[in-house]
């Protein structure tokens, strides 16, 4: 059975790899095929914190990998779908929450083109944490036994 803190962990590094991966590189498609104004990995500074784009993307997209991966033990079916809900979930908390507190408009003003390439792009991010993550965790082999039961007492 793997620790708590170990499953929070590995869903972080998770997070950032679907971040940087899946979800960056569905932004750059978009950009390639003239569906976005912008390139994705930017490193132009952004709000609350000033860091890189990229680094902020990574940074959030690990940080709700780490909440992925504490839920993930208590999840019952197949990983990626619910890490699709876990890309709507966090595709809001962006809409609603950061990016008021970031001084931008709530759900990119309405503009349809830009929150369908979110939600794409967030969606790719959870696909790609509830691929990453599975991959991540340590497993047992069938038919191999505890490493406790292996050691015999006297006799």
């Amino acid at each position: 059975m793997i620790t708590l803190p170990s499953r929070v962990f590995l869903g972080c590094v998770a997070g950032a790899i679907a971040a940087l991966v899946f979800h960056q590189t569905t932004l750059q498609i978009f950009f390639w095929l003239g569906l976005a104004p912008q390139a994705a990995f930017r490193i132009a500074h952004v709000p609350p914190l000033h860091a890189p784009m990229v680094v902020s993307i990574t940074f959030w997209g690990a940080l709700y990998g780490g909440l992925f991966g504490w839920m993930s033990s208590r999840l019952k079916g197949p990983l990626w779908l619910y890490g699709l809900a876990a890309g709507v979930c966090a595709l809001l908390l962006s809409w609603f929450v950061i990016r008021p507190l970031s001084g931008l408009s709530v759900a990119f003003g309405w503009q349809t083109p830009a929150m369908l390439r979110s939600f794409v792009a967030y969606e790719m991010w959870g696909l790609g944490v509830g691929l990453i993550l599975p991959i991540l965790l340590p497993r047992r082999l069938k038919g191999t036994r505890p490493e406790w039961a292996q050691h015999r007492l006297a006799g």
